[in-house]
């Protein structure tokens, strides 16, 4: 191993500069941690989203649900998403446009196994889902039936 290896400045480098967006939010929602990516997919500045909640990149219609599921996660500490699962779903940015976003996430625990907060780390997908959107339609005119995943009926 080489000696000047620093596996925790490894880990805030990553976390901070990482392309893809790594956000923390505790149990209540608020945003503590926000990193480069979700400065670029997103549009909001760290300051900006720091001490918010996650409604700021939560399209209106879905945030009900959205809730829902979070306080049943931080209150069971169980989640109907299992480790490792990706979701696809929609998300807004800072000026109003919508992105499309896949996501997993990893809860947090304090040493008795109380839910502190959940993190995730979201790709933005918007150029690949409209690709695929388009192609359905095209297909669609052509007769020709495509089958589109869970996100796409759950979302749209």
């Amino acid at each position: 191993m080489n000696a000047d290896f620093d596996a925790d400045d490894f880990s805030r480098t990553l976390a901070r500069e990482a392309p893809d967006a790594i956000i923390y939010a505790d149990a209540l929602g608020r945003i503590r941690f926000w990193n480069q990516g979700a400065e670029r997919i997103f549009g909001f500045r760290e300051n900006e989203a720091v001490g918010q909640t996650l409604d700021i990149i939560i399209p209106e219609h879905l945030r009900k649900r959205h809730w829902e599921g979070f306080m049943r996660t931080m209150n069971t500490g169980k989640t109907r998403y299992g480790s490792g699962d990706v979701l696809e779903v929609p998300a807004l940015r800072k000026d109003g446009t919508r992105a499309t976003v896949e996501f997993s996430m990893l809860p947090f625990r304090d040493k008795d196994g109380t839910m502190l907060g959940i993190g995730v780390v979201l790709r933005d997908v918007t150029k690949r889902f409209e690709e695929m959107k388009r192609l359905g339609e095209r297909l669609g005119q052509l007769g020709v039936g495509l089958s589109r995943g869970s996100s796409w009926h759950e979302y749209d």
